[in-house]
C-alpha cells in the first residue's frame, strides 16, 4: 500500500460488524471484563482506547514504526521522552530548536539533572566531538525550527553507531563480566544495551509524507499532531513513534503512569486529518515554490530560509532523505519596520502561532515560538526582529501571493 492510500484507508477499523467506514469514537473512560482474569483487550482509557489504537497504528504504518504512542499535545509527547533519561545523563540537541522545546530541556530535564548540550546538528563532526560517556541521546529538527537547517540523519545515526561500538569495547575492558546499570532510570521492562546512544528525530516540519527518519536509523519520532497530521487547526495532540519493542515498552509503561494520553475523541479528529494528508502536503508545497520565487524578486525581503532553494546548504541531503520540500518557509526583511509591516496588513494569511493546517499562517518567532529562547542565543541564531516564518496553506496561490504583496506595499 502507497503512502497516500495508507492516510486514507490506514486507520479502517474491522473490529466490529456495523460496516462503519468511519472508525467509531469510543468515549468510554472504561471497560467491562467477561470475568476474572478475562478482559477484552480494553481495561481503561488511559491504558488504550479502541479509538487511540486505530491512530496510532495508523502513524505507526505511515512511519514505518514498530509502534506509536498519542498524546495530548506534541509537548506532553516530548514531555513522556524526557522521562527516560536519569540524572547525570546528557542529551545532545540541536542548537536551532522549537522555543517550546528549549523551555522544557532548560527548565524541567535541567531540574532533574539531565543536561543539555545545543550542538549545530548538521555539523557531523560536530555531533561526534560532542560525545561522552553521559551521552544517552541526540535530539534533532531537520528542517529545523525557524532557521529550516537540515541534518544527515543516516550520517548522524553512523556516527552514534561507532560511538557505541567504541563505548562497548571500553565497558568490556572496565566492567569484567558485570552487568551494565539500567540505561534509562530502569522503568518498565528490560534497559536498552548501555554503550546505544538513541536517535530522537522531530518530524513535524515535513510529516510521514514527505520523510521517514526510522528508515535513515532513528530510534524515536516525534510529531505535533496538531500540525500537518491533523491539518485544521483544530486539535492538540502529540506522538511518539518507536523502531522497536523495548523502546515501546518503556514509554507506554511512562505513558500509562503520568496519563497525558489523547482523548477518544481527538483522536478520531486525527484519524480524519491524515485521511487527507497526502493532497494537503502535495498543494501546500507547491504553493511554498511558488511563494519561494515571487519572495525571491522582492526588494523588502533581503533572505529567504527554504530547503528546496537550489542555493540551500543543505539541498542534497534533502533530496535524499525526503520526498519533498514542504511548505515552510523563514524570511529576512529589511527593516524591522517591514516585519512589522507585514504582520500587521496581511488580511487573508492570518497573524497567529502554528503550523501545517490548511490555512496559511505567519508567525513572529522572536515574540511568539521563541520567546523564552534567551535573547544572546536567539540573535546567535538568526531570531531577530526582522525574520518571519510562513506556514504555507491549501489556499489559491496567487490569492496568498496578492495578499503578501499588499502588506509590502
Amino acid at each position: 500500500m502507497e503512502i497516500d492510500t495508507a492516510c486514507v484507508h490506514g486507520s479502517v477499523d474491522r473490529s466490529h460488524n456495523t460496516g462503519a467506514i468511519c472508525t467509531p469514537i469510543y468515549q468510554s473512560a472504561t471497560f467491562a471484563h467477561p470475568a476474572v482474569g478475562q478482559t477484552n483487550g480494553y481495561d481503561y482509557s488511559r491504558l488504550q482506547n479502541p479509538t487511540r489504537e486505530q491512530l496510532e497504528k495508523t502513524v505507526a504504518r505511515l512511519e514505518g514504526g514498530y509502534d506509536a504512542l498519542a498524546f495530548s499535545t506534541g509537548m506532553a509527547a516530548e514531555s513522556c521522552l524526557i522521562e527516560l533519561f536519569s540524572p547525570g545523563d546528557e542529551i545532545i540537541a540541536s542548537d536551532d530548536l522549537y522555543g517550546g522545546t528549549v523551555r522544557l530541556f532548560e527548565h524541567i530535564a535541567r531540574k532533574n539533572g539531565v543536561s543539555v548540550n545545543y550542538v549545530n546538528t548538521s555539523n557531523v563532526e560536530a555531533v561526534r566531538q560532542s560525545i561522552t560517556e553521559r551521552t544517552k541521546a541526540v535530539f534533532l529538527e531537520t528542517p529545523s525550527n525557524p532557521m529550516m537547517h537540515v541534518t544527515d540523519i543516516k550520517a548522524i545515526k553512523e556516527t552514534l553507531v561507532d560511538a557505541g561500538a567504541g563505548r562497548g569495547s571500553a565497558q568490556a575492558c572496565a566492567g569484567r563480566g558485570q552487568k551494565a546499570p539500567p540505561l534509562f532510570g530502569g522503568v518498565g521492562g528490560g534497559a536498552p544495551d548501555p554503550k546505544d546512544i538513541i536517535l530522537v528525530v522531530d518530524n513535524t516540519f515535513l510529516s510521514p509524507y514527505l520523510c521517514q527518519p526510522l528508515s535513515l536509523g532513528a530510534d524515536i519520532v516525534i510529531h505535533s499532531g496538531t500540525k500537518y497530521l491533523g491539518g485544521h487547526n483544530d486539535t492538540l495532540a502529540g506522538f511518539l513513534v518507536v523502531s522497536e519493542p523495548t523502546l515501546s515498552e518503556k514509554l507506554r509503561f511512562i505513558q500509562k503512569t503520568t496519563g497525558a494520553n489523547l482523548s477518544p475523541f481527538d483522536s478520531y479528529m486525527l484519524i480524519r486529518g491524515i485521511k487527507t494528508l497526502a493532497i494537503r502536503m502535495e498543494k501546500a508545497q507547491a504553493n511554498a515554490a511558488r511563494i519561494v520565487d515571487w519572495m525571491l524578486k522582492q526588494d523588502k525581503i533581503a533572505a529567504v530560509h527554504y530547503v528546496g532553494l537550489p542555493n540551500h546548504p543543505g539541498i542534497e541531503i534533502t533530496k535524499r532523505q525526503t520526498r519533498g520540500f514542504g511548505a515552510m518557509i523563514s524570511f529576512e526583511t529589511d527593516t524591522v519596520e517591514t516585519a512589522r509591516q507585514i504582520l500587521n496588513r496581511v488580511s487573508l494569511i492570518l497573524f497567529a502561532e502554528s503550523l501545517g493546517g490548511v490555512e496559511t499562517l505567519i508567525t513572529y518567532p522572536l515574540m511568539q515560538t521563541h520567546g523564552d529562547v534567551p535573547p544572546e542565543k536567539r540573535a546567535a541564531l538568526g531570531i531577530t526582529e526582522k525574520l518571519l516564518r510562513l506556514s504555507v496553506g491549501i489556499e489559491n496561490v496567487d490569492d496568498l501571493i496578492a495578499d503578501l504583496d499588499a502588506a509590502l506595499a
